[in-house]
């Protein structure tokens, strides 16, 4: 494959977005990105997945799925 992780999920991370994702309705995941802003000129972004963009890389662990 030669691709590296961009991120690890723990189980307990699972856990929590697999919460979060089933009280939320038409929600196929969370997406983590950055964005310019803040102090140190970066601001971290964490928002619903309705519709998973091809550009995406994608995580799962136990059917918990994040896009960064």
């Amino acid at each position: 494959m030669g691709r590296f992780a961009v991120i690890t999920m723990t189980e307990k991370a699972a856990d929590r977005v697999r919460e979060i994702v089933a009280t939320r309705e038409n929600a196929h995941g969370i997406r983590l990105g950055i964005k310019k802003g803040g102090c140190a000129g970066m601001e971290y972004t964490v928002d619903l997945v309705t519709e998973p963009n091809t550009k995406d890389d994608h995580i799962e662990r136990d059917g918990a799925h994040v896009y960064v």
